[in-house]
């Protein structure tokens, strides 16, 4: 059976029991197996009587929501190529994408978005609200259009940290295999807590369903006995968590590393015994980690066990069993942060070329700072330069209408991910950084900027994007952007520089820093959809400052 059969099958088996929610100012708006299926057969009509049919592309600018997987799969479904779009980008953005994808429709949920389209675009598409997509009587329930292993059934747009999106092709056969690994894998989670048990996982997701993992999640979610709840309101995910109860959920690094400072902050401000406790427990679990155990270390953790963890625990969701992470490397420290208190964090690794996973986690063998051994079927190996090359099912066919591209990305039968890493004895990987971003100093010396960056970041919570500086330079420095708090100074600044380059190679070490005047956002055009650096943009807005810190440093 493809991927989209056992959904289909799997939703007429609970075609009376909730499989999917959305989150409305705390109310729940839930819909049944039988009750998506209506909606997906009602969505079929109107595709079909606009004419739309197998190998055309369809456009779905949308946030998350009920309506959205209701209307990918009916895509899917009549053989159409979904290209999913985020609502947040700006308008010439999304015609970008669109006019690179040339779908013969666009599906928008927001009316202001469709105008501003068809106002830069007056010669697009038709565009379609969704409000009109499920107007009509549904059909009884049909199942999905027979599709071919190779049949193209998204285009998924890169996020461009460099250059401009390319548009990933992913195919019926990427798709199945992927979900028998992450069903797999998600089976053998759950094992260890249910024991068999015929209740559904409870899922919590707030995502954007137009990134690649994410809209895997919506079709694992889909295709088992889970109920996946969306969150529509990023500023209440707390709130809604607490309405949810899930098992587990994806997430960003970013997110992860809010959620601890958060709690860092509250029991420092606290004080008194608890912030001593916690504080000792912090350090002895580190040194547990390290196999570097003292004789008091297993006091503090069981005085933070009986008085501090469960409540923390039961703070961030009262059921949850693990927390997922992918997109770009976990600080270690986080990692270790919610496993001492008892929340296991698995790691992903992975790209939109790669179906959204090379690598996961054994949730029996989670080691901090590493994202786990490979998916069953799936080869990794180190390139030139420590880059991550990849094959398996798992490997997108190509980019669209880019032959030049995919022949470059896939030379040699591998993938080249463009990102650096290691594998240890066990076949456990860890990422890097990305060899496009390798710094070369006037001097020869190579230098992946990521670790440096990542570990500045950790010690300024005011300053959650760090990129460093030095190609074709005789040092390195750093760009340091603050949050919106602002209120860095230089001195809060040098003494972490000052602790980073202790013990550092003289090359590696950070000569010279930058306060920039604005953080950097989607909305300023300083990072990627999904949080990433846009380093070339960075480097053009602040050329200025840049060679201001050279020349200072020269001077």
């Amino acid at each position: 059976m493809t991927f989209l059969e056992k959904i289909f099958d799997r939703l007429q088996q609970a075609s009376s029991a909730p499989v999917i929610r959305e989150v409305h100012d705390g109310k729940v708006n839930s819909a049944t197996g039988g009750e998506l299926l209506a909606m997906v057969e009602g969505a079929r009509s109107f595709l079909t009587s606009r004419g739309l049919k197998k190998g055309d592309r369809c456009a779905l600018l949308a946030p998350n929501s009920i309506r959205w997987a209701a209307l990918d799969l009916a895509m899917m479904a009549e053989g159409i190529i979904v290209v999913p779009l985020y609502a947040r980008q700006s308008p010439a953005e999304l015609i970008g994408m669109m006019k690179d994808s040339t779908p013969l429709r666009i599906c928008c949920a927001d009316a202001v978005i469709a105008a501003q389209i068809e106002k830069l675009w007056p010669v697009g598409p038709e565009i379609s609200l969704l409000d009109s997509v499920f107007t009509g009587d549904a059909a009884p329930p049909a199942p999905p259009n027979r599709s071919a292993d190779s049949d193209a059934v998204t285009i998924i747009y890169t996020s461009g940290t460099s250059g401009e999106p390319k548009g990933v092709v992913l195919n019926s056969a990427n798709v199945t295999y992927m979900l028998g690994c992450t069903n797999a894998r998600l089976d053998q989670l759950m094992a260890q807590f249910n024991g068999g048990s015929p209740e559904p996982d409870r899922i919590f997701h707030y995502l954007p369903l137009s990134f690649a993992a994410s809209w895997l999640l919506l079709l694992t979610a889909l295709s088992r006995n889970s109920v996946l709840t969306l969150s529509s309101d990023l500023s209440k995910l707390a709130d809604e968590l607490k309405i949810a109860t899930p098992d587990y959920f994806l997430n960003v690094p970013t997110f992860l590393e809010r959620v601890r400072r958060r709690i860092e902050e509250a029991i420092q401000q606290r004080g008194g015994f608890a912030a001593r406790v916690f504080s000792q427990a912090q350090r002895a679990h580190l040194r547990l980690d390290k196999n570097e155990s003292r004789f008091p270390d297993g006091l503090w953790l069981w005085l933070a066990n009986r008085l501090m963890f469960p409540a923390i625990r039961k703070s961030i969701g009262v059921n949850l069993k693990a927390l997922i992470c992918g997109s770009a490397p976990l600080a270690p420290q986080t990692q270790l942060f919610f496993m001492r208190i008892g929340i296991p964090v698995l790691q992903a690794y992975g790209l939109t070329e790669t179906t959204g996973i090379c690598t996961l986690d054994d949730p029996k063998h989670v080691v901090s700072g590493r994202v786990g051994t490979p998916i069953p079927g799936i080869e990794m190996m180190l390139a030139e330069d420590d880059e991550i090359i990849v094959r398996g099912p798992n490997i997108f066919p190509g980019y669209w209408q880019r032959p030049a591209d995919t022949v470059k990305a896939l030379e040699g039968g591998w993938f080249h991910t463009g990102d650096q890493g290691e594998v240890d004895a066990s076949g456990s990987w860890r990422i890097t950084g990305r060899v496009k971003n390798l710094i070369i100093l006037n001097s020869g010396h190579k230098i992946a900027p990521e670790p440096l960056e990542d570990a500045l970041a950790q010690e300024l919570p005011e300053a959650p994007h760090v990129v460093l500086q030095g190609n074709q330079r005789g040092f390195l420095s750093a760009l340091i952007a603050p949050n919106s708090e602002n209120g860095l100074t230089d001195s809060r600044i040098q003494p972490v520089v000052d602790a980073v380059n202790a013990g550092l190679p003289h090359y590696k070490q950070i000569h010279a820093f930058q306060i920039v005047p604005e953080p950097f956002s989607v909305e300023n055009g300083l990072l990627t959809v999904n949080g990433k650096l846009k380093r070339d943009a960075i480097a053009a807005r602040f050329a200025v400052e840049i060679e201001q810190m050279y020349q200072k440093k020269s001077a």
